[in-house]
């Protein structure tokens, strides 16, 4: 079966400087299928693969703002790469100066936004159709969330921006934070120690990278942390944190605060 997706863009030039390429050849073959319900989006039909690719992928990613030939702090792209990561697929970064974007992304990405990753010659946007087509594509090892525990944790990331950006102390956002953190650490204690129990999913690979940006930006904006109390919280994010695919996909702490930096200032 061949790949079908809607996106068609001319094909361009990529000479940006390659900055990462990882390649682990050689794992089993799931016989698990995905199933769409987690992004509620229409489905794709991929051809199902039993070994990697032979060219790395090339995702257009946002380069940083504070290092030159570094990658930048979106949490989005963090979710791609860390699914390519974890299922052990050899990839490129095109790094992309988001405040000067150069016509070749343009063309491959008309709103300007990352991530945009190529399949079989078409570019491709958006974490959720992106991580769907590589679930299925490459099913091995198995990513997929169960519907039901699916949105677990998907409130945090919006009550964080609602607190981070707030002025006023008293206007209920922190409390809205704590409860969807408080809430997340409940589930935790007894579903862990990941979204779907003892083996990291795709749930795990979306939040993480907000979690990461909350930390970072709460404490440099708020001086605020996440309380001790919630243990099980503070467990998973050292999991999730300390993994290599989690290592070697992070933006730098500098580049985080930069780039929540407008939002919080104005």
């Amino acid at each position: 079966m061949s790949t079908t997706v809607r996106i068609q863009v001319s094909a361009c030039a990529l000479s940006a400087t390659v900055n990462h390429l990882r390649y682990r050849p050689n794992y089993t073959v799931s016989t698990s299928t995905f199933k769409n319900n987690r992004f509620n989006i229409r489905p794709l039909r991929v051809s199902m693969s039993s070994v990697p690719p032979s060219e790395p992928f090339e995702v257009a990613v946002k380069a940083s703002l504070t290092t030159p030939n570094k990658l930048g702090d979106c949490p989005f792209t963090q979710r791609v790469l860390l699914t390519l990561e974890e299922k052990h697929l050899p990839y490129e970064q095109k790094l992309v100066d988001l405040r000067n974007k150069p016509e070749w992304f343009l063309e491959i990405s008309p709103e300007g936004k990352v991530p945009v990753i190529k399949f079989d010659g078409k570019w491709v946007a958006d974490s959720d159709v992106i991580t769907q087509i590589l679930e299925e594509k490459y099913p091995s090892p198995p990513l997929v969330t169960p519907p039901e525990k699916a949105t677990i944790g998907s409130k945090i990331f919006s009550t964080f921006i609602g607190f981070l950006k707030s002025k006023d102390p008293n206007d209920g956002t922190e409390q809205a934070l704590l409860n969807e953190l408080s809430s997340f650490n409940d589930y935790l204690k007894e579903n862990g120690p990941f979204i779907n129990g003892k083996d990291i999913s795709a749930a795990d690979l979306s939040l993480g990278p907000k979690l990461y940006h909350l930390e970072i930006a709460l404490g440099h904006f708020k001086k605020w942390e996440i309380p001790d109390t919630l243990t099980f919280l503070k467990s998973y994010l050292k999991d999730i944190f300390s993994r290599e695919s989690f290592i070697n996909t992070r933006a730098q702490p500098e580049d985080v605060i930069e780039g929540w930096r407008p939002k919080v200032e104005g």
